[in-house]
């Protein structure tokens, strides 16, 4: 019979290597797309990008590529043997990942300041307050790292579903259009379900780990 100390990291490693699988083909995605700025016919197709503009462009492509890098590092941070056992690989990771998830943040902070979003001012609300809250786990997980506090896995967590949840957004959308076939969404982001889906692509995963960690810290 397999010992229970044994399950939990062989648990734990295997979920954690499905999330990078699971991660890899969207975060390529974005950080390919990124690095088409340049690109004409990028540029005359996309919605994303504004002829001479050049703050507002460089802002929303680098937040794509910063993204597409936080969405392949984030499950990294999970795993119990990088943190037990290359405790400094799970500290550089952490800042590198944190470094990135920052500059994701203003990149799509700047954009939307500058531009708005497709969807009008509740996706604008909804992706501005994804990102207020992506900063404030940045800076919360660096903070309690530094002082050793025991919240710094809460907050540390926080931000691996921000991290993930630009992805969990594309995924909302592909079983909604399997399932519906796109009912309440339309092209301009204006359905019903576009607007909920503006704040339910994060909010409810955060709502799930804090009762869950709750429930956790009574035992």
């Amino acid at each position: 019979m397999i010992p229970e100390s044994t399950k939990r990291p062989v648990g734990n490693s295997l979920f954690v290597a499905a999330l990078i699988l699971f991660a890899l083909p969207f975060a390529y995605y974005a950080v390919a797309r990124g690095m088409m700025l340049n690109d004409p016919g990028e540029q005359a197709l996309s919605r994303l990008f504004h002829g001479g503009a050049a703050l507002s462009n460089t802002a929303v492509y680098g937040h794509m590529i910063a993204g597409g890098l936080i969405t392949a590092l984030a499950p990294l941070q999970l795993s119990r043997v990088l943190r037990q056992r290359a405790a400094l690989l799970h500290r550089t990771l952490g800042y590198v990942l944190v470094s990135a998830a920052m500059f994701t943040s203003l990149g799509g902070l700047i954009y939307i300041v500058l531009q708005g979003t497709i969807g009008g001012p509740v996706m604008s609300i909804g992706f501005a307050l994804y990102g207020i809250l992506m900063l404030l786990a940045c800076v919360q997980t660096v903070r309690y790292a530094r002082l050793r506090h025991p919240l710094h896995r809460l907050w540390a967590e926080r931000l691996v579903i921000l991290a993930l949840a630009s992805l969990l957004y594309r995924v909302h959308y592909g079983v909604w259009e399997i399932l519906t076939g796109g009912l309440g969404s339309r092209d301009d982001f204006s359905g019903p379900f576009d607007v909920i889906q503006v704040f339910a692509f994060y909010l409810p995963y955060l709502a799930l780990h804090g009762w869950l960690w709750r429930r956790r810290e009574s035992r």
